[in-house]
């Protein structure tokens, strides 16, 4: 069995470094956030979600045309973090056992031994996962909710920090397959980052001309500091209020009458940790309404499931959601 070698700080330990490691790691993200504007130009929004994502312990779905960076961003983390990356090209004919691994017959032992596939990493990018079949897109989640993987009787502990960052086509490519309900439930957010402004497209094409500039990044944290940052970020406060309001948005979606599915527990849980932790990068200790609004159509979105008429009549799910937090009271 694969262990995590990676030290799990205790409860205590977290308490006694604070507030200065809390400084600490606060300075830390602000230079984590400057690196990776070095290397995706002009999208600092993108990646202060990115991260919160990743101070949360969540994982992220990249739905956008190709060509704009995505598989850059999640490369440019990875190595900024001094993790272990992994990339995995999604295609009709990849297998559950090519993301997993499978067991090797050893004839020297005469037994088998487990070789671990490419999710084994800290960062583990899912390239055009929506190219796969379901049975290959379903290998990855248990890896995703439950941080580990389970074959043939053996449970096998992924990495700390653990995060998958699936690339997606839109759905009316061809070739491509729709993720189920289950999978896209268990990504913290769906972010896109869109094509750059023309000033900042022109610098891309120069910073570009020699060399990536990804591959000149300098290790600002590592994932002991990550894992420290997702620990800490539990302990920001969410007053009673600011979870009535939450679990007002997500129960909203369950009785609007555009949608077909509406947001699961899982939603509430996870958008409370963002909220956590865009509140921890913001530099407080207390979650605001405006936070919540900030992340809801991010972390909420690609759950949904919008109803015909309204998805014919070009009514979104981002749509959807600004107007149940139009309606819905914010607590004072």
């Amino acid at each position: 069995m694969l262990q995590n070698t990676n030290a799990t700080p205790t409860v205590e330990k977290i308490q006694e470094l604070q507030p200065d490691r809390i400084n600490y790691l606060r300075q830390k993200l602000d230079a984590l956030k400057e690196t990776l504007g070095t290397v995706i130009k002009g999208k600092p929004k993108v990646i202060t979600l990115l991260i919160t994502a990743l101070g949360a312990d969540g994982n992220v779905l990249m739905e956008d045309v190709p060509g704009v960076g995505k598989t850059t961003l999640a490369k440019a983390l990875a190595a900024s973090i001094e993790g272990k990356f992994s990339r995995i090209q999604f295609t009709p004919d990849l297998l559950p056992s090519d993301i997993l691994g499978n067991s090797i017959y050893n004839p020297q032992k005469g037994e088998f031994f487990f070789r671990p596939g490419p999710v084994f990493a800290n960062i583990l990018v899912a390239d055009e996962i929506n190219r796969a079949s379901p049975r290959t897109q379903s290998a990855l989640l248990e890896c995703m909710s439950e941080r580990q993987v389970s074959l043939e009787g053996k449970t096998n502990t992924l990495p700390k920090p653990f995060m998958v960052i699936a690339t997606e086509n839109p759905i009316e490519y061809q070739g491509t397959y729709p993720l189920p309900e289950a999978q896209l439930d268990r990504f913290a957010m769906q972010l896109k980052l869109g094509y750059p402004e023309a000033d900042f497209e022109l610098e891309i094409m120069f910073d570009r001309k020699e060399s990536d500039p990804a591959d000149r990044i300098v290790p600002v944290m590592n994932c002991d500091e990550i894992y420290s940052l997702q620990q800490a970020v539990r302990s920001v406060d969410i007053e009673r209020s600011i979870g009535h309001y939450m679990l007002s948005l997500i129960r909203a979606t369950r009785t609007d009458s555009k949608i077909t599915l509406g947001a699961s527990p899982r939603a509430l849980i996870l958008l409370s940790r963002c909220a956590q932790a865009y509140a921890f990068i913001a530099g407080r200790e207390y979650v605001l309404p405006d936070d919540v609004k900030a992340l809801a159509e991010k972390v909420l979105a690609h759950r949904l499931v919008i109803d015909n008429k309204a998805k014919y009549s070009g009514i979104t799910a981002g749509d959807v959601i600004a107007e149940i937090i139009d309606r819905t009271k914010v607590p004072s």
